[in-house]
């Protein structure tokens, strides 16, 4: 009977994951499942104890879920750095965002903004705070709900301005990604993936995180709008 490791993943990593999870199970023999949701909700069905082999989520994520426990202390390992990208409805009027100013005048000028419930999204309010604006804009926030993507919002016109991944935008229908943030006020994530404690598979899961981490998988890392870690 042919092994199986389950795993869950926040949105991100979605595709990534699901590509080379594909590729390992064909020269390994063992089927990787992993399923894909909001941050917030994979770190809080770990946290709750269901039984996943593995997670991946961004490194501080699974951080705290080494010190509750939750995952096995001494297993992270860091895959991707993702960052952050801009995104307008198909065809929509693309506003300069060159360099840090011109990014804060696109914010400011925007009917709406968009932002994610992860990582990104809590730093691009920092971002907002540290400019000043963030009073000024706050009746035209929408934060995405958790495991819905920024750019399904842009797409349907509920908001004017996208902030998200690159890797969950640019397989979107309906949008135009217009580029990343400038390398000044870029946001970069790195996600990890971690054994959970509940597994009883952690050799087959260490061999696949050796593979997730290895050289082979690099350029479909950057298909996918990511740098290897």
């Amino acid at each position: 009977m042919k092994t199986t490791i389950r795993g869950v993943s926040s949105m991100a990593t979605r595709q990534v994951l699901a590509e080379l999870a594909t590729e390992y199970a064909q020269h390994s023999g063992c089927e990787v499942a992993i399923e894909a949701v909001g941050g917030v909700d994979a770190a809080r069905r770990v946290q709750a104890g269901e039984p996943f082999d593995l997670v991946v989520l961004a490194a501080d994520a699974i951080d705290k879920l080494i010190a509750a426990g939750r995952v096995v202390a001494g297993s992270r390992v860091d895959l991707v750095r993702s960052g952050v990208a801009v995104a307008v409805a198909k065809r929509a009027p693309r506003p300069d965002i060159s360099s840090e100013d011109a990014v804060r005048q696109a914010v400011l000028t925007a009917r709406s903004i968009s932002y994610s419930t992860g990582p990104s999204g809590v730093a691009l309010a920092k971002l907002f705070e540290r400019w000043g604006i963030a009073g000024q804009i706050q009746g035209r926030m929408v934060q995405a709900p958790v495991g819905v993507p920024v750019g399904t919002l842009v797409a349907s016109g509920q908001v004017a301005l996208g902030f998200q991944q690159l890797s969950e935008l640019m397989h979107l229908e309906g949008i135009d990604v217009i580029g990343p943030l400038p390398d000044a006020i870029q946001i970069t994530t790195i996600f990890s993936a971690g054994l959970c404690s509940s597994s009883t598979q952690a050799q087959e899961v260490g061999r696949l995180f050796d593979y997730l981490a290895s050289p082979r998988t690099a350029d479909a890392k950057r298909r996918h709008g990511m740098e290897p870690a």
